[in-house]
C-alpha cells in the first residue's frame, strides 16, 4: 500500500472529481491554488508521477509541442476501455476521448491487410473541435 500525504489526498481528490478529463500539470496546480491548497509546483509533478506509477492516473503525451495531460482512472470504469483514441483540436489545444467502433474497423484493417497494429491510445486526430468550427473559441 503506497504511503498517503495530505497533499496527495488533496490531488487524488482534484482529479477524482473531474472523472474522464485531461488537465495539465499547470492546470492542476491553478486549481488547487484556487482552492486555498498550499501545495506546490513540484510536489504535484512528484505526486501526478507517482499517481501514474500507482495505475491511478494516465498520463499522455500527444506531441513535442504540448505539456502532457493526465486523467483519472477510475477503479472499476476507465473511460478509455480497449479502443481509445483521441481528437486534438489544433485551435484551442482541447483533448478529446473517442472510443468509435467505425475506427475500430479500420484499425482492424489496416493490421489484417497491412500487417501493422496501431497502439489505440497514443493514436490522435487532428483538427478543430465543434466550438473552433462554429467560431465560438
Amino acid at each position: 500500500m503506497a504511503y498517503k500525504t495530505k497533499h496527495k489526498e488533496e490531488l487524488l481528490s482534484y482529479l477524482e472529481s473531474i472523472p474522464g478529463k485531461h488537465v495539465t500539470a499547470g492546470e492542476i496546480c491553478s486549481c488547487m491554488k484556487e482552492g486555498g491548497s498550499s501545495i506546490g509546483t513540484a510536489t504535484v509533478y512528484r505526486q501526478l508521477e507517482k499517481l501514474v506509477a500507482e495505475g491511478l492516473l494516465n498520463k499522455y503525451v500527444v506531441d513535442e509541442g504540448s505539456s502532457a495531460c493526465y486523467e483519472f482512472v477510475p477503479e472499476h470504469d476507465h473511460v478509455c476501455k480497449d479502443h481509445c483514441y483521441h481528437l486534438k483540436c489544433e485551435s484551442c489545444g482541447k483533448l478529446i476521448h473517442m472510443e468509435c467502433d467505425e475506427v475500430k474497423g479500420l484499425m482492424d484493417h489496416i493490421k489484417a491487410h497491412h500487417g501493422f497494429t496501431v497502439n489505440s491510445r497514443r493514436t490522435v486526430f487532428y483538427g478543430l473541435c465543434e466550438a473552433c468550427a462554429n467560431g465560438a473559441s
